[in-house]
């Protein structure tokens, strides 16, 4: 059976690796052709590591790696060692690890950040089956302009 991994922080206000159990959870194959393997570090920093422990030890043909970044300067900072970090896994284990972050200064509202949160990481989900399993999804929607969080800006007029 295959196995996609999800990796979340513990500092995230929004639990997005629930978000993309259930929407993998609605996936075909769930269960039968595929199962998820989730893992729950302290930090942002943390996830390289573990993305590459469920791919190389615990055999994921995909990793979802969720993180989010708080308001202040330091987070982004945080937020863009962690991507490198992403960036040196997937070139180490030449697996796809998609990155899920949400950066809190992206909305004013509580509200508006958990909806963003859970928004992005439902259709990165969505994505990382596709990758595997039907990529002809990800061609299909290639040039739309589609984003994760929001509004989808569409595709520019030629």
């Amino acid at each position: 059976m295959d196995r996609i991994g999800v990796v979340d922080t513990m500092f995230a206000r929004v639990d997005m690796g629930m978000d993309v159990l259930d929407e993998l959870a609605r996936r075909p194959g769930y269960g039968e052709r595929f199962e998820v393997l989730r893992r729950t570090v302290p930090g942002f920093k943390d996830l390289a590591v573990e993305a590459k422990i469920l791919i190389e030890k615990e055999g994921c043909g995909i990793v979802v790696a969720l993180g989010m970044a708080g308001r202040a300067a330091i987070d982004q900072v945080c937020a863009h060692q962690a991507s490198q970090g992403l960036m040196a896994a997937r070139l180490m284990t030449s697996t796809h690890i998609i990155e899920v972050f949400v950066h809190e200064n992206e909305v004013d509202s509580p509200e508006e950040l958990s909806r963003v949160c859970s928004d992005r990481a439902r259709k990165h989900a969505r994505n990382a089956y596709w990758l595997l399993y039907e990529p002809q999804e990800l061609t299909r929607r290639a040039g739309q302009g589609i984003r994760q969080g929001f509004a989808d800006a569409g595709p520019l007029g030629a």
